[in-house]
Formats: structure tokens, C-alpha cells, sequence
């Protein structure tokens, strides 16, 4: 269960062709949005931390957070929250 509202839970096309026949970088996605819906706001510096658990508390701004694996691939995503909770954006940081 999500600690805020998602809204629609999309991907872009590069996370999507990403994850077609790579299970692991499908179960590294999968974990990160269940990371993300419990407050756990990945590879963020501290003050983004703070700004996102704001954005929470007074349901009033957008949420950014930042995951990457420590595996041989280097994987890093991004997973955005609009202000309003109308949508959830998983992408890579490159596709913003």
C-alpha cells in the first residue's frame, strides 16, 4: 500500500523495451516503485529527501526519486509523482 496517491503509473518507452526479456531489470523496477510508495526515496541527497517527504505531508508538490543497482549493469531510474497525483512517471534519468 502507497503512503500517497499515485495517480496512473506509467513508463516510457525506454524503461517498457528495457524490461521485455530482462528479469532482472523488471524485478529492479518492481522494487523501486515499492520502495518508492513506502517514503524510501533512493539515491537522493538529503534536502530532496526532506522536499519529497513535504510534498507527502501537505499533498502539494511534485516527488522525484532516484534508484540505481549495484550490480554489474548500472542501472538508474528516476520515478516521478505529479504535484496534482494525477500520474506516476517510471524513466530513465536520460529521458527527462
Amino acid at each position: 500500500m502507497s503512503k500517497f496517491e499515485l495517480g496512473q503509473t506509467v513508463m516510457t518507452r525506454g524503461v517498457a523495451e528495457a524490461m521485455e526479456g530482462n528479469p532482472d531489470f523488471l524485478g529492479f523496477v518492481i522494487e523501486s516503485l515499492e520502495r518508492y510508495k513506502t517514503c524510501d526515496w533512493g539515491e537522493m541527497a538529503d534536502e530532496d529527501k526532506a522536499l519529497n517527504d513535504s510534498a507527502v505531508k501537505n499533498n502539494d508538490d511534485r516527488i522525484l526519486a532516484a534508484y540505481k543497482n549495484g550490480g554489474p549493469k548500472a542501472w538508474k531510474i528516476w520515478i516521478i509523482t505529479e504535484w496534482d497525483r494525477s500520474a506516476t512517471t517510471i524513466l530513465f534519468p536520460d529521458e527527462y
